[in-house]
């Protein structure tokens, strides 16, 4: 069972996922992508890591999301990945250009034998103005072409705004 939760910043995605996953009865666990690369980053990510007591456990992974699903997934497990546009920026400014195409076909073929419930979170980046830099369309465009393949592949999916999330593919569940 693989879900994709879309959003905007501050829409409550995360809130969502969160609940699904608790919700689950499964064993949950938590895989994080953000990178503290500067104060005011490193204090939410302690907020984040203070509010998700009700997870078996958190795992923090910036780059090698798809090794740590493969590790982790299991048939009684719900895994909650938050979220895809920060794993996907710690990829694009990585040093080898090639990292995020790596990964992403890497984690593709993981989710081609996913077990277990796999949640992802991501924010909807497209519906604004076209950047004005290279390395922001770059992201806009790859952050689209990624949520579209899970999409894909996905059993649900939600896009949430103002805390209402909206089913957009699958059955309620």
């Amino acid at each position: 069972m693989i879900e994709l939760i879309l959003g905007g910043a501050r829409s409550g995605k995360s809130r969502f996922a969160e609940q699904r996953a608790l919700d689950s009865g499964s064993e949950c666990i938590y895989i994080a992508t953000a990178q503290a690369g500067d104060g005011e980053m490193a204090a939410r990510i302690q907020l984040h890591r203070e509010q998700r007591s009700g997870f078996a456990q958190t795992i923090e992974e910036p780059l090698a999301l798809a090794q740590i699903i493969a590790d982790a997934m299991h048939d009684s497990r719900c895994l909650l990945v938050d979220c895809l546009t920060l794993w996907l920026t710690n990829l694009l400014l990585a040093e080898n250009a090639a990292t995020f195409a790596d990964e992403r076909a890497q984690l593709f073929d993981v989710l081609s034998r996913a077990r277990g419930r796999i949640i992802f979170v991501s924010n909807e980046v497209g519906q604004g103005v076209v950047p004005m830099d290279a390395l922001s369309r770059r992201f806009v465009d790859d952050s689209g072409r990624l949520h579209q393949a899970i999409a894909q592949i996905a059993d649900r999916v939600f896009f949430v705004t103002a805390g209402l999330p909206q089913l957009l593919k699958g059955a309620v569940q």
